[in-house]
């Protein structure tokens, strides 16, 4: 099963476009985090790319987030 336009997916993507809003970091300053071209962050924001589970992890910590908060959110 392809997951990459399914919902749970788009309910992923704005959990993490939350995130990185509510901790007032731009999509560059992300990339400065990950070390990492921000244009990857974006495409995954916008849907063009998924995030393994161990890029979730990095995500989630250059966000101040702790990994199992967001994907808690994901399964509420």
């Amino acid at each position: 099963m392809k997951s990459l336009r399914s919902r749970e997916h788009r309910r992923l993507r704005a959990i993490l476009v939350e995130a990185r809003e509510a901790a007032g970091l731009t999509l560059r300053d992300m990339g400065v985090r990950l070390k990492q071209s921000h244009t990857i962050l974006a495409k995954v924001e916008s849907g063009e790319r998924r995030l393994d589970v161990i890029e979730f992890i990095y995500v989630a910590r250059a966000l101040g987030v702790d990994p199992k908060e967001l994907f808690a959110k994901l399964l509420d």
